[in-house]
């Protein structure tokens, strides 16, 4: 069973990790560093502004937060708040942005409020679809914008639909010495992590497409505005399209100006940034503690108040909103940052740097910012993004294009308001009740928990449970006692929706901490337009199950070999999430599995399992599948893969002794060959007896690992032929042999 011990807090924290957090916090800032000022041009504020935030989201918000690993400061959905927050409140007399700050401060304020009195959960009512599609529309907002920057054209359109639609329009207008530099800072983007050269692996790819634009402002000379010809047509190119930013950090503070308070526009403009901030930071937040290999929980309404306070701070020297950003948090998880100190490290970074690099980044060409935030709002609203979103049912599709369509016609908080709408109607109409009905059900479901008397626990969710009754469902999950057994019964429930489904997983993976179980029965009752364990079910006749070709095979595989098999999808994961590999990769489900028992009453199962690296918008879906092997006798925890040549130089800098490559220098090929990774390294030692180490070498490479009691064992990340499947049973079937012998 993973055994991390969790790290220390505050000083005492900074005291015993600050090696990591300071190497993961310079992994962090260098990809801020660029996005912060991207994010401020994007959105037409001043770029000191970007990156005011994000040091102010580093070096204040990490004293007033609970949580751990998280990174704060601009996130890219505030380009799109911004700009229509300038569209709204500009009244021609040259003070918008310090209106616009104004709105900043009392969002802010609003945040401290809801955090202070517990209200943070309310964001929680908001639809996941219409969440995604609102994060959809902002990344085609993005990307309409900055490709005109990109390209050297303009647009304007009335709306961000226009916009978008110009972009194909005026590609014959392409400034193509502005359009150099977009193309290889995007094939750069694009090919980052496939090029072997190591040294590009030193800097993440936005620091490189920062440096290597740089030789093009000095070959088509961007200090001075004149004009260069391509194929007898003369194109523009001027100081204009550098990034423009005091020598001095102190010249670039701003101040709000409160005199239009009164205005409804303004506080539209409020409504829209608290709403959608609050909502990000929270969702953020509650992802990234999924990512947390220690497991601990962050206290939402705390970091509610701490980005509302961090907002005031910053805005009130003219920063942006502060927010919980998702893909920074992911880089810092990533490069082992372990307390909140890395969240500090990165924002006094961000300053040095700021103060130090002034000039060089006053030669930095908008286009290259431009091209970054092409890049990071296309993962917004990348093919891949709608794709997952239908494989958990059509109407989740429906809802998230509803609100895409919806807020790129008129804008965010309408978005988020019409896509609710939207969604409630379609509740309606798959719940197959009247109106008056189906409100009846979501606001007196009925739901009741009652206690047994063996002291577990059941909930029963009746009526219709959906966004609009999730706060309610969350109070009755709070009484349940930390380490108690719980079964949620949603087998009378009439309709349960994703946000619902998403909701009590959550509880469930927090819960289980606690050392409880949580277990949901009652979904046979339902039907759902997908097998996704999250789609919206329904209360119908289900239909029966048709195997593919391969679960065809699986069945019979395991029918000629006298094991079981099972193809529907199961919710339970605790045994693979006791594995060191699933820390920060929570897994969404396992299915086609197959049970057997090798001699000497070794079982095992065989499971096909989806998992998750990064989360939100960073999140990435992988297959694989994969083998459980409960051992009859306790050995050391231990992780076996295969080793290449970053693998040894990303060992070296690692500076605790659980991370570093245990080799055998009596068995070069088995060193060679394999990363050997443990805590106890004398006991693995032991445990690799010379029969282990040459059986190992003369089979297939397989990722091993061991928690102590059971072993895991897996080839690829893509579910495994038949032939392979044979081959991984086979090969785990001949080691429990050897090790049946040698333990």
């Amino acid at each position: 069973m993973s055994t991390l011990s969790t790290p220390k807090d505050w000083f005492a924290g900074l005291a015993e990790n600050w090696r990591s957090d300071l190497v993961a916090a310079l992994s962090v800032s260098l990809v801020a560093l660029p996005l912060a000022l991207g994010i401020a041009i994007a959105a037409g504020a001043p770029p000191m502004s970007g990156v005011l935030s994000a040091v102010i989201g580093g070096i204040v918000t990490t004293f007033l937060r609970s949580s751990h690993v998280a990174i704060n400061g601009p996130a890219n959905s505030l380009i799109a708040l911004v700009l229509v927050a300038i569209g709204l409140l500009d009244d021609g007399t040259g003070h918008t942005f310090s209106y616009v700050l104004a709105a900043f401060v009392v969002s802010g304020a609003i945040q401290v409020v809801l955090g202070l009195f517990k209200l943070g959960r309310i964001a929680e009512v908001i639809p996941s679809s219409v969440l995604n599609g609102i994060l959809a529309a902002i990344g085609i907002i993005i990307v309409a914008k900055q490709m005109h920057v990109a390209m050297g054209t303009t647009s304007d359109a009335p709306n961000m639909a226009g916009v978008f639609i110009d972009v194909f329009r005026k590609m014959p207008e392409t400034n193509p010495f502005i359009a150099i530099i977009s193309i290889l800072g995007l094939l750069l983007l694009i090919f980052h992590a496939r090029i072997s050269y190591k040294l590009f692996h030193f800097l993440p790819a936005p620091m490189w497409v920062l440096i290597l634009a740089i030789p093009f402002v000095f070959g088509f000379n961007f200090f001075e505005e004149h004009q260069m010809s391509l194929f007898g047509k003369g194109y523009t190119i001027g100081p204009q399209l550098l990034v423009h930013i005091p020598d001095n950090i102190m010249d670039g503070i701003r101040f709000p100006n409160y005199s239009v308070l009164t205005r409804g526009s303004f506080w539209l403009v409020v409504i829209s940034i608290t709403l959608i901030t609050t909502v990000e930071t929270l969702a953020s937040t509650k992802a990234i503690d999924k990512l947390d290999p220690y497991k601990r929980k962050t206290n939402l309404n705390r970091d509610l108040t701490a980005v509302g306070l961090s907002t005031i701070v910053s805005a009130l020297v003219g920063g942006l909103p502060i927010v919980t950003v998702i893909v920074r948090s992911t880089v810092n998880v990533h490069n082992n940052g372990k307390t909140r100190w890395a969240n500090f490290f990165h924002g006094v970074l961000l300053l040095v740097f700021i103060v130090l690099l002034a000039p060089v980044i006053q030669m930095v060409p908008l286009a290259a910012l431009a091209v970054i935030l092409v890049f990071s709002g296309f993962k917004l609203t990348a093919p891949r993004v709608y794709s997952h979103t239908y494989e958990q049912g059509m109407e989740q599709l429906l809802f998230m294009i509803s609100t895409l369509i919806i807020t790129l016609y008129t804008n965010l908080l309408w978005g988020v308001l019409g896509g609710i709408a939207f969604t409630l109607l379609i509740h309606i109409l798959l719940a197959r009740v009247p109106v008056t009905v189906f409100f009846s059900m979501v606001f007196k479901p009925g739901n009741r928990l009652v206690e047994k008397k063996d002291g577990s626990f059941e909930l029963k969710v009746k009526g219709v449970a959906n966004f609009l009754t999730i706060l309610r469902l969350n109070k009755l999950l709070d009484k349940v006692p930390d380490g108690a057994n719980l079964k949620i019964n949603i087998s009378t429930a009439r309709l349960v929706d994703l946000t619902v489904l998403e909701s009590l997983d959550d509880f469930k993976r927090s819960h289980r901490l606690t050392g409880g179980r949580v277990n949901i029965t009652g979904t046979e009752h339902h039907v759902a337009s997908t097998n996704h364990r999250f789609a919206l079910k329904s209360q119908a006749t289900p239909m029966p199950t048709k195997l593919s070709a391969r679960q065809h095979d699986m069945k019979k595989l395991a029918t000629d070999n006298d094991w079981t098999y099972r193809p529907d999808m199961d919710w339970e994961t605790y045994n693979l999430q006791t594995f060191h590999f699933f820390d920060s990769r929570p897994i969404e489900y396992k299915t086609n599995i197959i049970s057997g028992v090798y001699d000497g009453g070794v079982t095992w199962e065989l499971s096909d399992i989806t998992f998750d690296e990064g989360a939100l918008l960073a999140t990435e879906v992988y297959h694989t599948t994969v083998q459980i092997i409960k051992l009859p006798f306790t050995v050391p925890e231990f992780t076996l893969e295969a080793e290449g040549i970053f693998e040894k130089i990303f060992d070296r800098v690692k500076s605790l002794p659980k991370y570093r490559d245990i080799d055998f220098k009596l068995f070069r090929k088995f060193s060679n060959q394999f990363l050997l990774k443990g805590e106890d390294e004398q006991a693995i030692r032991n445990f690799m007896t010379p029969e282990i180490i040459n059986f190992l070498e003369n089979e297939e490479v397989y990722h091993i690992e061991c928690n102590g009691k059971m072993l895991l064992v897996f080839k690829s990340l893509r579910f495994a032929r038949i032939n392979e499947l044979e081959n991984m049973i086979g090969f785990s079937e001949r080691l429990m042999g050897k090790l049946l012998v040698e333990v």
